[in-house]
């Protein structure tokens, strides 16, 4: 059944719960952990039979500004940095209301995260993402999402916070004033159940896995791998539009542009910004690696048969050594390795003559010689060397980015900027800080929103039903 909105007076529910929360990744988890911490009984709704979503297919990296750990490592940063990173990746069109309120909130929630919960993370502090102007990536030890995942799940046990599995919300009942009185949902054997709630959070992701919603507001996408869980329907627009609540920036997206052809597997991007380069089958450099990973996807896509290599050496690896997605990578056989490079030729089947020419250009742009006509600065860029290291990648489509939109307490506004009566949303589910296209994904935006409206929900949510 697609979602829609239906009259309280259908609404034949055998338990009510204060606060209801759609979706078990990091923002409902986040804001499940709020909300219990501050009083409040909660119930997580979870489509799937085993909570993952776009959390567990993510690196796990939470971009934070001001965090203890960055205090500890001598790392320079403030909101107020991040926030003029975000503004400068977003080109300044994303709200700088919401990019300020986020990027204050950014530390707090690591540090919530870590003292009040018990996740153990880390600062990234051996390179730069992209539009990142200092570190401030906090990850879990394997730099994996499914690790931050299950130990978010373990927090929230922690917290007797009730997870309810294979529970796929069809139905939200809501009055004419839009106030949400409970939601229906599906079990695997096709029963119904209705469930009242005082509060709703719309944790539930935007619409990556939505095929006709991607081609009609993302249609550059069209034909792009979709590397999101399927899950992401757009079932929060939908629910939305029928209570007249505001959307924004719906045609904003994370792509990324390397993912591993045909294995399906993340390669990081600290791979580009340690000194990697992309080429085409032609053997040929085609765009600016260091401008993010996110607007790469299209350059990739736009190459004959949509790929593209990775090339780097075995320095470059060792910034990848440690993360999960890069040790599965190696384990399915994605990584090819030569020793000269001749033999990088033959293992790629890339023209020879065209590769050693590209090499050596970018050797020269190392070194000052040249500029590079894509307009990458490769200064203090060491030359690739062998050992090298290759990988055929192609561009995909993680997850959307635009959403509904919310205010500094993650409350649903409508068309008028006025708050709906006790609805929430975050990540995916909200609009994010990214902008309006592909270029404005600031690596961690994703996780960023996820935590800090999933937290600010939750906060929120307690307070409505006390």
């Amino acid at each position: 059944m697609p979602p829609h909105v239906a009259a309280p007076e259908r609404m034949k529910a055998d338990i009510t719960m204060p606060v209801v929360v759609i979706g078990a990744g990091a923002c409902g988890l986040c804001a499940a952990l709020a909300a219990r911490e501050n009083g409040a009984d909660v119930l997580v709704l979870e489509r799937d039979h085993r909570p993952a979503g776009s959390t567990a297919l993510s690196t796990g990296l939470i971009p934070a500004a001001g965090t203890k750990l960055q205090r500890r490592l001598g790392v320079d940063d403030s909101p107020d940095r991040f926030a003029n990173d975000i503004q400068a990746k977003a080109k300044q069109q994303t709200d700088p209301h919401m990019a300020r309120v986020i990027a204050a909130e950014s530390g707090p929630t690591v540090d919530w995260l870590m003292d009040n919960h018990g996740i153990a993370l880390t600062l990234v502090d051996n390179f730069l993402y992209p539009g990142h102007s200092v570190h401030r990536m906090h990850g879990t030890p394997h730099r994996s999402g499914e690790e931050l995942e299950g130990a978010l799940l373990q927090a929230a046990a922690r917290r007797e916070v009730d997870i309810l599995t294979d529970a796929h919300v069809t139905t939200l009942y809501a009055d004419a004033d839009n106030r949400v009185h409970g939601v229906a949902i599906t079990r695997p054997d096709g029963t119904a159940e209705d469930i009242g709630c005082d509060a709703l959070v719309l944790a539930c992701n935007g619409f990556g896995g939505n095929p006709d919603m991607v081609a009609r507001l993302i249609p550059e996408m069209r034909d792009a791998v979709y590397f999101g869980h399927t899950g992401n329907q757009g079932d929060a627009l939908a629910w939305g539009d029928a209570l007249g609540a505001a959307a924004a920036d719906l045609g904003s997206y994370q792509g990324h542009g390397s993912v591993a052809h045909p294995h399906g597997v993340l390669i990081m991007w600290g791979l580009m910004t340690a000194g990697g380069i992309q080429v085409n089958s032609a053997g040929m450099r085609f765009a600016d690696e260091t401008r993010g990973y996110s607007e790469q996807a299209i350059d990739v896509l736009n190459q004959p048969e949509h790929v593209a290599w990775d090339i780097f050496d075995a320095r470059c690896e060792q910034v990848a050594a440690g993360f999960t997605d890069y040790q599965n990578a190696r384990a399915a056989g994605a990584v090819r390795e030569a020793e000269t490079l001749a033999e990088l030729a033959a293992v790629t089947g890339l023209p020879e003559d065209a590769l050693r020419q590209t090499l050596a250009d970018v050797a020269a742009m190392c070194a000052g010689d040249q500029d590079d006509p894509l307009g990458r600065d490769f200064s203090g860029t060491t030359p690739l060397v062998p050992p090298y290291r290759a990988v055929r990648v192609t561009g995909a489509l993680f997850h959307t980015q635009g959403g509904l939109v919310v205010d500094e307490h993650a409350r649903v506004l409508d068309e008028n900027g006025q708050v709906l009566p006790n609805l929430l949303a975050g990540g995916g589910a909200a609009r994010g800080v990214s902008g309006p296209s592909r270029w404005g994904y600031l690596s961690g935006n994703g996780l960023l929103t996820a935590t800090v409206l999933g937290r600010l929900a939750g906060q929120t949510a307690a307070a409505l039903v006390r």
